[in-house]
């Protein structure tokens, strides 16, 4: 079983490691939304703030993938940039999720499915995870903290489009939804966070 695990998820990283790589551009949708979706936030539009929920933990451990041996759940890899409002790259911005795993339960005795890392130079962030399972009463989701040097920390949550749940939970904001691919091993997301302007790079 740990080898066919391992099997997968070097077929993943080969698929998402040979895509291009995608550049911000102000006004333009750099991934086709399916209909009715809402693009992530342009620059100039501060990324909307939401409750960071009763299961966040300080101190989680630096990591760009969450994945662990035998793991369930589809894979994903989320990717993007944390930029200000006049489009400048944030470098060594922090960056925190957490989240449910796929039957929708949060760790809260270890730090499984929660980590922490940091931007590069180009202010970008690459993570591997599974997609979360539905916690109850909500629709899919992810949490994240993002935080430029000496900044404000912004508490926010990202969201899958097309999920049926979307139209029921009173916290889901449109602006928040992740442009998602499919691929061979698991899905490919993008998600910018834009930050105040006086936040800017260090």
């Amino acid at each position: 079983m740990r080898h066919k695990d391992s099997h997968t998820r070097r077929q993943f990283l080969r698929v998402s490691a040979a895509l291009p790589v995608f550049v911000i551009a102000v006004g333009s949708d750099v991934l086709a939304q399916r209909p009715g979706a809402r693009p992530t936030p342009a620059c100039g539009e501060r990324t909307p703030t939401q409750t960071a929920g009763p299961y966040f933990k300080p101190n989680s451990p630096p990591r760009t993938s969450l994945l662990e041996p035998g793991m369930p759940g589809r894979r994903i890899v989320i990717e993007g940039s944390v930029l200000t409002t006049d489009c400048r790259p944030i470098s060594r911005a922090l960056v925190d999720f957490w989240q449910a795993d796929d039957r929708g339960e949060y760790d809260n005795a270890g730090y499984r499915l929660r980590g922490h890392q940091f931007t590069d130079d180009g202010g970008r962030y690459r993570l591997e995870t599974i997609v979360p399972g539905h916690y109850p009463g909500r629709t899919r989701h992810l949490h994240v903290k993002v935080q430029a040097p000496n900044g404000p920390v912004l508490t926010t949550q990202l969201y899958f489009p097309d999920e049926p749940a979307n139209k029921r939970d009173g916290i889901f904001a449109p602006e928040l939804m992740m442009k998602i691919r499919d691929a061979d091993a698991g899905q490919l997301a993008t998600f910018n966070f834009v930050l105040l302007s006086g936040a800017r790079k260090t």
